[in-house]
């Protein structure tokens, strides 16, 4: 919104070619480089992708200073609402007196490295594993035994908690922990191939009793 408006009020652009050129911008990140390694600047890549988005809304070639000062303000928009909710930091707290937690995350190490600064999230979590700054990523199974290595512990000591069935759930699955819970908070219906989670919830405030159940079993 705050790009759009700023197309709107600064540089006269109509409502609907502001919003084209969110939207175009938004369609070029999704195709980008979803897993690119941290030798690409993704800075720029990503001014580049407002820059074309621009060029191809209004048909000429679009000022790089228009696209930069656009694609700042987006960034700094998306890190300002950026947080982990007071519930999730408790549940988390309590978690952590009883387990050992790691988070790991596909994505690009400076645009991931940069939400977990904002979220401040290192304090809840044992390790903190980035898969853009490894080989492979999720679902490999090579980024899960790492998170092995780094914990001490053993596949079939760990539960894998996550709200993708491809990269989560199935590396999960394939790497060998002794379960897997699927968070799915968008009614995701699966389709024939995607991998079976062993528990379903809607909201990650419902890990506690199914994890309870898991270690009581154990």
């Amino acid at each position: 919104v705050e790009v759009k408006d700023l197309l709107i009020s600064q540089h006269r652009y109509g409502e609907f070619v502001a919003g084209l050129v969110i939207e175009k911008f938004k369609t070029k990140l999704e195709a980008g480089h979803p897993y690119s390694s941290t030798k690409i600047d993704i800075d720029k890549e990503r001014t580049l992708f407002m820059e074309l988005a621009i060029q191809e809304t209004n048909d000429h070639k679009a000022a790089q200073d228009l696209a930069t000062q656009c694609y700042l303000k987006w960034k700094k928009t998306r890190l300002e609402h950026i947080y982990i909710p007071d519930e999730v930091k408790a549940m988390l707290r309590e978690l952590h007196q009883s387990y050992k937690l790691l988070l790991l995350t596909n994505g690009h190490s400076a645009i991931q490295r940069e939400k977990i600064d904002v979220c401040k999230c290192q304090e809840y979590f044992d390790q903190i594993v980035v898969g853009g700054e490894y080989q492979e990523q999720k679902p490999a199974r090579s980024i899960f035994q790492e998170c092995f290595r780094l914990l001490g512990v053993k596949p079939d000591a760990c539960v894998m908690i996550g709200d993708s069935l491809k990269t989560d759930i199935e590396g999960g699955v394939n790497s060998g922990v002794s379960a897997t819970i699927w968070i799915n908070n968008n009614n995701e219906m699966p389709d024939e191939e995607s991998a079976i989670p062993d528990y379903t919830v809607k909201s990650v405030l419902d890990i506690k009793d199914i994890l309870k159940n898991i270690k009581s079993k154990v």
